[in-house]
């Protein structure tokens, strides 16, 4: 019974993995407006710092275009400030509590240092999801030290664990080749 809900734990901490990369993906800019792409700037706001989509609401009126209908006037500045600051290359253009952000065409060197940074946010993924598969062939190699499992079982669920972490690279390696065929498409 313990090395099936320890499987299942291991499912579940994978999935945590591919989901946080999907939503770095997410992050990067394709050269077609979308929300995602600003959903992790924060805003200097009532002294502390805060998410973009709680200080606004955003829209992509446009397929190159996205806009922040600023809530309270007094922080546009700090939005607009936010966004020139966020590293993503944007420029906003400021019409009194409206902010538009214009999505420039990407170059080819944007094109390939954004490929390269996917790259890296795969190989981080792949990174959590062999150190979760180590601490399952570790609770395994314990459990059959302390004698609770056989070394028929430990042998079974150790390519359980192997197929498992296949499954979820396998995964990441299919995100990351879609991401890098959106960012290269013209």
């Amino acid at each position: 019974m313990t090395e099936k809900l320890n499987l299942e734990d291991l499912k579940r901490r994978m999935e945590g993995a591919i989901s946080a990369f999907s939503h770095d993906l997410a992050g990067l800019r394709t050269g077609r407006a979308s929300v995602n792409m600003i959903d992790q700037i924060t805003v200097d706001a009532y002294g502390s710092k805060m998410p973009i989509e709680q200080v606004g609401t955003i829209s992509v009126p446009e397929p190159r275009t996205i806009s922040i209908q600023v809530w309270d006037k007094g922080l546009v500045i700090s939005v607009e400030k936010s966004i020139q600051e966020s590293g993503l290359g944007l420029n906003p253009q400021t019409d009194g509590q409206l902010i538009r952000i214009p999505v420039p065409e990407l170059n080819e060197e944007r094109r390939n240092e954004l490929t390269k940074i996917a790259g890296k946010y795969a190989e981080q993924s792949r990174v959590s999801i062999r150190n979760i598969r180590r601490d399952g062939m570790d609770s395994i190699k314990s459990m059959e030290k302390n004698s609770e499992i056989g070394k028929d079982e430990s042998v079974s669920l150790s390519s359980n664990v192997q197929d498992l972490t296949d499954e979820h690279i396998k995964k990441i390696d299919e995100t990351l080749f879609n991401k890098e065929q959106e960012i290269k498409q013209v």
